[in-house]
C-alpha cells in the first residue's frame, strides 16, 4: 500500500506541472491584461504597474519565476485585490466553501446511499418510482432555479432562514446553501446506488446467502452494501472536490464569500495569479481524492490489492 501511495505521489508531480503550464500560458496569451479597463491608463503608468508585478519580463522568465515562488508555497499577489496575496484570499474563502461543502457532502452521501438502496430493494414499485422521479428532478433542475425557490419559500414567505449572508457561519445561514448544494449530489448518488445495488442483489453470492436463510438486513449490511458501494465511491472523489471548492451559483445567490466567487471574479478581472492559484488548488485536491478513492477500493473490495 505504501508503495502505491508513493507511486501516486510521483505521478501527481508531472500532472500538476502540465496543469500549471497550460493554465499559465493560456492566461498570458489571452487578449488584454489585468489592468485594461474602460478607461485606458497612460502608457507610463501601465509600464510601471507591469514592472511592479514582473509582467514586463519575457514570458519564459515569468513562468520560471512563478514556478520558483510556487515551490515555496507562494501563489503570488492578486492583481485586483490590492494589498492581498492569493494565499490570503484563498485562506479566507476556502474555509467557507469547505464548511458548507462538507455538510452538503455528508448529507448527500448518507441520503443518496439510503434512497438508492431502498429504491433497489423496492424495484418497480411505487416507492421506487417516487424516489427515482425525485432523483431525476434533482438532477435536471439547475441550481440557479432551485436556490431562488428556496429563498422565496423559506426566507420570504415562511421567514425561517435568512436569504443570504455568512455572519461567521451560523447554522441558520448554512441551512439553505447546504440544501441547495446537496440536492444534485443526492440525486446522482441515489441513481448510481440503485443500479449498483440491483446488480449486486442478483449476484450468485447473494443468492447463496438467501438460500442459507440469512435475514435480508444481514444480507444487505454484511454482504451487499460494500460491493454495491464501489461505483458510488468512484463518483465521490471528483464530487467531493467539486462540492468543497464551492458552487458558483449557490455562493452568488446566497452571498457567500467562498472559492466559487473568487474563481468568477478572478476570471472576469483577468487576475492571473488568482485563477492560477485556484486552478492549482482544484487540481491538487482532485489528484489527492482520486488517490484516496483508489485506496478505499482496497478496503471495500478484498479482491483489489495494490
Amino acid at each position: 500500500m505504501l508503495k502505491f501511495i508513493f507511486k501516486r505521489l510521483l505521478e501527481a508531480i508531472p500532472t500538476l506541472l502540465v496543469l500549471i503550464t497550460v493554465s499559465f500560458f493560456m492566461m498570458r496569451f489571452a487578449p488584454g491584461n489585468p489592468f485594461t479597463s474602460e478607461r485606458s491608463l497612460p502608457p507610463e503608468v501601465l509600464a510601471n504597474i507591469e514592472a511592479k508585478y514582473g509582467l514586463d519580463k519575457p514570458i519564459g522568465v515569468q513562468y520560471l519565476t512563478y514556478l520558483g515562488n510556487l515551490v515555496q508555497g507562494d501563489l503570488g499577489p492578486s492583481f485586483k485585490y490590492k494589498d492581498f496575496t492569493v494565499n490570503d484570499l484563498v485562506s479566507q474563502a476556502l474555509p467557507v466553501s469547505a464548511k458548507i461543502g462538507s455538510f452538503a457532502f455528508l448529507f448527500a452521501v448518507t441520503l443518496g446511499v439510503t434512497f438508492g438502496t431502498i429504491a433497489a430493494l423496492k424495484q418497480n414499485t411505487v416507492i421506487d418510482y417516487l424516489l427515482m422521479s425525485s432523483a431525476m428532478a434533482g438532477v435536471v433542475i439547475p441550481g440557479f432555479v432551485l436556490a431562488p425557490l428556496l429563498v422565496l419559500l423559506f426566507s420570504i414567505h415562511l421567514g425561517w432562514f435568512p436569504a443570504g449572508g455568512w455572519q461567521g457561519g451560523g447554522v441558520q445561514f448554512m441551512v439553505l446553501p447546504v440544501f441547495g448544494m446537496m440536492m444534485y449530489y443526492i440525486s446522482a448518488i441515489s441513481r448510481i446506488m440503485r443500479g449498483s445495488m440491483i446488480e449486486t442483489m442478483n449476484s450468485n453470492f447473494i443468492r447463496t446467502a438467501r438460500a442459507k436463510g440469512l435475514p435480508l438486513r444481514h444480507i444487505i449490511l454484511k454482504h451487499a452494501l460494500r460491493p454495491a458501494m464501489l461505483p458510488v465511491v468512484s463518483y465521490l472523489g471528483p464530487a467531493f472536490v467539486g462540492i468543497i471548492t464551492g458552487s458558483v451559483v449557490i455562493e452568488t445567490i446566497f452571498g457567500l464569500p467562498g472559492i466559487g466567487q473568487l474563481f468568477v471574479n478572478g476570471a472576469l478581472n483577468r487576475d492571473y495569479s488568482m485563477v492560477l492559484g485556484l486552478t492549482i488548488l482544484v487540481g491538487a485536491l482532485t489528484i489527492t481524492f482520486n488517490a484516496v478513492v483508489d485506496i478505499l477500493y482496497a478496503f471495500i473490495d478484498p479482491k483489489i490489492r495494490y
